[in-house]
């Protein structure tokens, strides 16, 4: 399985993990507090810590094209909920 993350540097990270995983649990299963979450997107799961100072974000994918339409599903949600804080998408590292 393949890993991709990335990082916001916010001081809204525990908001916007909320937002995220209040938005995806109308639709797949979600579990999370405060400063974790966890998602089931359709290419695999995302997950998800916050703090004080920002927002990390690691997707799941069998292959390189789910990584691809999971950072996707990440960023186009987190547009719309971040746009005050000027995020217009992340950094992705895909991981080892």
């Amino acid at each position: 399985m393949l890993t991709s993350s990335a990082r916001f540097a916010t001081e809204n990270g525990p908001k916007y993990l909320q937002q995220l995983c209040k938005h995806f649990a109308h639709k797949i299963e979600v579990s999370f507090d405060e400063h974790r979450g966890r998602a089931l997107l359709g290419p695999g799961p995302m997950d998800l810590a916050a703090d004080e100072t920002g927002l990390s974000v690691t997707v799941s994918a069998e292959d390189v094209r789910g990584i691809i339409e999971a950072r996707y599903i990440v960023d186009k949600h987190l547009v719309t909920f971040a746009f005050r804080d000027g995020f217009s998408g992340f950094t992705w590292q895909l991981n080892g």
